[in-house]
């Protein structure tokens, strides 16, 4: 697998738009941190550890819904392995004017495009989520 991020954004998206509540994708640290913040900013129920049929660490990730509707509209992936995309904190971009979220990977870890504002810092620009 060339793009482990895009690989679980996609399995979102389509797991929400076949009405799903719960999709499952392989572990990895940088996946559980991506995650993190789509917990954090309310765009997922949350996830958990487990193992898939062959042994290997998975995540099974619980899907949020607002009147039967999904929560997550659009899922861009930014940055990828055949392009890298880096922008300073004054030019990470703002998602439908603050309403979505940009994901960023920063010196100090992956955040919001907020905290990484707050904290002045850039990075590189994984996705954006609406």
């Amino acid at each position: 697998m060339n793009d482990p991020i895009g690989d679980m954004l996609t399995r979102i998206r389509n797991g929400q738009m076949r009405g799903k509540s719960m999709v499952a994708t392989p572990a990895s640290k940088l996946r559980a941190w991506v995650l993190d913040v789509l917990a954090d900013e309310g765009y997922i129920r949350g996830y958990e550890s487990s193992t898939d049929v062959n042994g290997h660490p998975a995540f099974d990730i619980s899907l949020k819904y607002y009147e039967g509707t999904p929560v997550i509209r659009e899922v861009k992936r930014v940055s990828k392995p055949g392009r890298r995309v880096y922008m300073g904190v004054n030019d990470i971009p703002s998602v439908r004017q603050g309403l979505g979220v940009s994901i960023v990977s920063t010196s100090k870890g992956v955040m919001s495009d907020a905290n990484a504002r707050a904290a002045k810092i850039g990075g590189e620009v994984l996705c954006t989520i609406f």
